[in-house]
This record gives C-alpha cells, sequence and structure tokens, in this order.
C-alpha cells in the first residue's frame, strides 16, 4: 500500500516516513514512528488532518460533493434502495442477492421487541426527560439485558449483538417518544416492513386503527438511508475509541448516542428549525438575510453550508425532493414556518451572496422541515438520526474490532501547564 516516502526535518535530523494511499482520495502520512525517531508529536486540534483508521465503509469528497457507501453513491441507494438493504451493505460490504436481503429483512423484524422489563426501566424517568437523554440510558442498559452477546471476541456474539441494536432501536426510540407525550407503548409488528412499522409505533393509539401513509414511510427510509453513515465525524469516532478499550457494543453506541446528542453535530436539523420559528413569517426574511450577511452581526442562518462539503451537499438534493413530495402529500399550506422555509430555500439557491459562498441548503435544513411535517416534535429529530446513523456506528466498530492494527485510543497532548515543582505546606503559602 505504501508506494512512496515523506521527509520530515525537525531541527538537524531528517527521518523518511512512508506515504499511504488509499483507492480514491489524499493520500496519507504515516507519522506513527514519527516520536520513535524525533521525540516529537503531531499537533491537529480537532483530528481534522488526521487519518486515525483505515476503513472501506464510506468515502466523501467534500470538494466535489461526493459520498458513496461501500462504492455506491448515495443517490442511487436512496433512489431505488431501501434503509434495510442500506444496512446489508454497510455491514456486509456488498448488497444482498434477494435471498440474502430476505433472510436480513427477517432477522431484523424477528429481534424488533424488547425485553418486557424495559417497561418498567422507562418509569424511572421524568415524563419531560430529553428522548436522548433516555436513549442514551436505554441503548446502555441493553447490555444488562442481552449480556449473552457482549463477548466482543466472539465473531457470532458480536453479529447477534449487531441484529439486536440495528431491530431494537426504531422500538426503544418509539418508547421514548410514547413516554415523553404520555400514550402507551406500541408493540412492533412483524408483516410491516421496518421503517412502516416504526411509524405505527410512533403514531398508533389502541382506541382506533393506524394505516401507514407509504409516501411518508418512503421519505422516512430515504431520511434513514443518508443519516446511515458519514465516515469518521464526532460520533463514530467516539464509538470507535470507545471500542478500542475491549467495552461492549451497547456501551459503546450508547457513548455514540451522547456524542451525537451535541447541538454542533446530530443536532443541526434542530436548530434549522428553530431558526425558522425566529423568523416566523416569510416578510421577515429580507431582514435576517440582511443579518446574516453583517459579519458584525451573531445572527447565522442554520441549515446552509456544511462542515465537509464545500460543494453541495449531496444528501441536500435527495432530501429536497423527499421534503416536497411529504408536503404535497399532506396538504400543508398554511404553515407558516414551512412557507419560511420554502421562501428562504429559494432566496438561497439563487442569491448571489449564498451562491458565491456556496451556502446551499444542506440536509438539515430539509430533515427538520420534513420531521416536523411528519408530526415528529424536534426534541425527537436527533433521535431519528441515532436510530439511522446505528449501523452505521456498528459497521465501523466491526471493522475496527476485526482489524489486527488496531490498538486502544491514545491521543497526545501538547502540555503548557505549570513546570515540575514542588510542594509547599499550608502554613507556608503566603
Amino acid at each position: 500500500m505504501s508506494s512512496s516516502t515523506s521527509t520530515v526535518t525537525v531541527g538537524d535530523k531528517s527521518v523518511e516516513l512512508p506515504v499511504k494511499e488509499g483507492t480514491i482520495g489524499p493520500s496519507v502520512v504515516d507519522i506513527s514512528k514519527l516520536y520513535g525517531q524525533t521525540g516529537m508529536f503531531t499537533y491537529d486540534p480537532g483530528f481534522t488532518s488526521t487519518a486515525a483508521t483505515e476503513s472501506k465503509i464510506t468515502y466523501i469528497d467534500g470538494d466535489k460533493g461526493i459520498l458513496l457507501y461501500r462504492g455506491y453513491p448515495i443517490d442511487q441507494l436512496a433512489e431505488h434502495g431501501d434503509f434495510l438493504e442500506t444496512c446489508y451493505l454497510l455491514l456486509y460490504g456488498e448488497l444482498p442477492t434477494a435471498a440474502q436481503k430476505a433472510d436480513f429483512d427477517y432477522r431484523v423484524t424477528r429481534h424488533t421487541m424488547v425485553h418486557d422489563q424495559m417497561n418498567r426501566f422507562f418509569t424511572g424517568f421524568r415524563r419531560d426527560a430529553h428522548p436522548m437523554a433516555i436513549m442514551v440510558a436505554c441503548v446502555g442498559a441493553l447490555s444488562a439485558f442481552y449480556h449473552d452477546s457482549t463477548d466482543i471476541s466472539d465473531p457470532h456474539q458480536r453479529m447477534i449483538a449487531s441484529m439486536r441494536m440495528i431491530a431494537k432501536m426504531p422500538t426503544l426510540a418509539a418508547m421514548a417518544y410514547k413516554y415523553s407525550i404520555g400514550q402507551p407503548f406500541v408493540y412492533p409488528q412483524n408483516d410491516l416492513d421496518y421503517t412502516s412499522n416504526f411509524l405505527k409505533m410512533c403514531f398508533a393509539v389502541p382506541a382506533e386503527e393506524y394505516k401507514v401513509n407509504p409516501v411518508l414511510s418512503r421519505a422516512l427510509d430515504r431520511i434513514f438511508i443518508l443519516h446511515a453513515d458519514h465516515e469518521q465525524n464526532a460520533s463514530t469516532s467516539t464509538v470507535r475509541l470507545a471500542g478500542s478499550s475491549g467495552a461492549n457494543p451497547f456501551a459503546c453506541i450508547a457513548a455514540g448516542i451522547a456524542c451525537l446528542w451535541g447541538p454542533a453535530h446530530g443536532g443541526a436539523n434542530e436548530a434549522a428549525l428553530k431558526m425558522l420559528e425566529e423568523i416566523g413569517t416569510p416578510d421577515r426574511i429580507p431582514e435576517y438575510i440582511a443579518k446574516a450577511k453583517d459579519k458584525n452581526d451573531p445572527f447565522r442562518l442554520m441549515g446552509f453550508g456544511h462542515r465537509v462539503y464545500k460543494n453541495y451537499d449531496p444528501r441536500a438534493r435527495i432530501m429536497q425532493k423527499t421534503t416536497h413530495e411529504v408536503l404535497n402529500e399532506l396538504g400543508i399550506k398554511d404553515d407558516p414556518l414551512l412557507d419560511v422555509a420554502v421562501e428562504l430555500e429559494q432566496i438561497a439557491l439563487k442569491d448571489e451572496y449564498f451562491v458565491e459562498k456556496k451556502l446551499y441548503p444542506n440536509i438539515d435544513f430539509y430533515s427538520g422541515i420534513t420531521l416536523k411535517a411528519m408530526g415528529f416534535p424536534t426534541s425527537m429529530f436527533t433521535v431519528l438520526f441515532a436510530l439511522a446513523r446505528t449501523v452505521g456506528w456498528i459497521a465501523q466498530w466491526s471493522e475496527m474490532i476485526e482489524d489486527p492494527s488496531q490498538r486502544i485510543g491514545r491521543p497526545r497532548q501538547l502540555y503548557t501547564g505549570s513546570p515540575e515543582r514542588d510542594y509547599v505546606t499550608v502554613a507556608q503559602r503566603g
């Protein structure tokens, strides 16, 4: 894999470091022996210039607006496949045959129920507890209910734990939602597909029959596909770092959920919706556009541009189409929030300032609008993100466990505190 070297000069000493090349994307300088040869570390806050692992799962080219799952473009997967097919692809590396997909769908469907004692676990939370707080606790608690699949050295147990989490995450997410609104839990139904089953568990009530709207189910399924993985982001890196210590898979995924809860990561679609609420009505948009262009104004347009994608977010194109399908299906015409969103979208796609700076609407802008239209409260947005991202976390965790070069994560630091000094007794401290 290493085809060339790079020379690094530190003081009067030069060292040759191997250069590794990936299938696509930039090459990397292997600095793993830099400290041993020079006595120095590299300094990279946020690890934005550091490859912490080698992976075959997801590839992003932010400048070109490319996102590939196992080599397949995200738009093709979202347009032609379904979420469980994407799960299979991320976990096993190839798209399933018809027989493999039927078997995989069956296995996931038959694992959707959670242990009945989990119902009592929920009653320990206040009714106004944030659903993400409940998810962190409940997913971590799965290791207490399913300790027959926590031996990470056993491939069979790893597979069982993986299937359990993909299957049970929608059930736990729906339970968190139902608990927060004071409604009874709805059990999963084996004759429904993955996403339709989730919608039923969220919105059905015992008093009447619930029929899943296929347009909404397909839209949510696409949202799940678009959020399934996104390379070595903060939460995925958290899962890998936790897993590098040998922690059980349920604990690792709970750690990922906790990281995703941060507003700079999973809370972006909620922040975009709050911004739309702040603007309020379409006639106030010019005022806020002016504020966004003013460098001295603290206001920022949320849901526009992306840290990774310097071009158009490839997921946003699919999400834009999906959003309009949902709004048309539901016939929503008198929601001021959605009026603001549609108007703001048109301005952002045409305004010279936005186009020049490539501040296109991103996936968070569209997904927030779509989820609100479906009836989900903003507190559930990050929970849905976690539900979808679970398969990506598991695929990345499994890849890490099977990597013979993997060691426990141990980032270094640049120490800027006090140098060594002697202890002084209280009486001598002036």
